[in-house]
């Protein structure tokens, strides 16, 4: 049986959505995500981030600065004790037809192959429509943040109010 994991969004899940974060200094955790991913960490769940990074394939963010901001983004984590098991970018646009970008599956599936993840026991947190989907075509519980969704199997108000749901999925 593989690990159990908690697939995350990065822009607007965990960091404030400041639309195509280009500048390191722009890179700010939202409130209750430190709190949050360290209950999750206690409840056994791996924490990989899954993002739609669609600024590259644009020309609008270059990679040097994606990897920029992601480096501010973990340090900041690391300051609280936190480290990701791994983060996967699609940086196709939103019509190239790629099995990555979500809603497709397929960060996903490349983060259970590579850290031996059993979907089916995981969950899939974001904020768009499009992460409860790619949570679902994977196999995994979902949880949408901030408002309603027929597809995700719950719902909290951010990621701090999602640890109460983690809590009975981990059992």
């Amino acid at each position: 049986m593989g690990a159990q994991a908690l697939f995350l969004d990065r822009d607007g899940t965990l960091m404030v959505d400041t639309g195509y974060v280009r500048d390191p200094v722009d890179v700010q955790l939202l409130p209750g995500v430190v709190e949050a991913l360290r209950e999750a960490r206690k409840l056994g769940f791996q924490l990989v981030v899954v993002s739609n990074q669609s600024g590259v394939a644009r020309g609008i963010i270059s990679p040097a600065q994606l990897n920029a901001v992601q480096k501010r983004f973990e340090d900041l984590l690391a300051r609280e004790g936190i480290s990701l098991d791994g983060a996967w970018f699609c940086l196709h646009g939103p019509d190239e037809g790629c099995a990555c970008r979500k809603p497709a599956p397929g960060l996903l599936r490349q983060a259970a192959t590579a850290r031996d993840i059993d979907l089916s026991r995981s969950v899939m947190v974001g904020d768009r429509e499009s992460d409860v989907l790619a949570g679902r075509a994977a196999g995994c519980t979902t949880i949408l943040l901030d408002r309603t969704s027929p597809h995700a199997h719950y719902t909290a108000a951010s990621l701090i109010d999602s640890v109460p749901i983690l809590r009975r999925l981990s059992l």
